[in-house]
């Protein structure tokens, strides 16, 4: 899982490395977010997944983030840097991310931890919600990285999730994918049920969709 995770960032530290000033304050996908809010919800998702591991390592319960509002704020704090020190701040928040990595046990994985939204899954967790940020996030950059540029074997293994995810939600399901109402590739299906493609290349009645992650 390291190994998709650093060729993930890689792959957005490149595209980072091409922004100037001027470009990390242009908009991204993300309502109300520019470039560097993006960049620097990348790094400090780094910090916080560190964190995470830390705990799973130790036993000593180190929260991902102190709340909600924290993490916000740091990212307002953050955002307006200049397009250098945003990449270096992804480059070495990733670093330490990977270090903490390596210092996890085998059997410490499976600790159960706490999430900042009051969810605890099993340690192994914060591995696989730092590749879905860096992957997903990416395209939020709006720089040539499309959700046609996911692995597939992360496009098959989030769509479930992610369609699990809406099947949880309260009220009633808008999206019912098991009719064979809505049709398409696995990547269109995902990139249309985080709201990153209003549906194209799909076929079928297609409700609008907020963005999720």
């Amino acid at each position: 899982m390291l190994e998709a995770i650093s060729a993930a960032t890689e792959s957005l530290l490149r595209t980072a490395a091409a922004f100037s000033d001027e470009d990390v304050r242009e908009p991204s996908l993300l309502p109300g977010w520019t470039r560097g809010h993006v960049l620097t919800h990348i790094a400090r998702n780094a910090d916080g997944g560190t964190r995470l591991l830390t705990w799973a390592r130790t036993g000593v319960e180190t929260p991902e983030y102190p709340s909600m509002a924290a993490r916000a704020a740091e990212i307002e704090a953050g955002h307006a840097r200049p397009a250098a020190e945003l990449a270096d701040d992804v480059r070495d928040s990733a670093a330490r991310f990977a270090t903490a990595y390596h210092a996890v046990p085998p059997e410490a994985w499976t600790r159960p931890l706490r999430w900042t939204s009051g969810k605890q899954r099993p340690a192994s967790r914060a591995a696989d919600s730092r590749l879905t940020e860096v992957l997903i996030h990416h395209v939020d950059l709006r720089a040539g990285f499309h959700p046609a540029d996911w692995p597939p074997d992360f496009v098959h293994r989030m769509l479930a999730d992610v369609i699990a995810a809406f099947r949880a939600r309260p009220g009633p399901h808008l999206i019912a994918l098991d009719t064979g109402a809505v049709q398409g590739s696995e990547t269109d299906l995902l990139a249309w049920l985080l709201g990153r493609s209003p549906g194209t290349g799909l076929t079928g009645d297609l409700p609008p969709v907020p963005f999720l992650y």
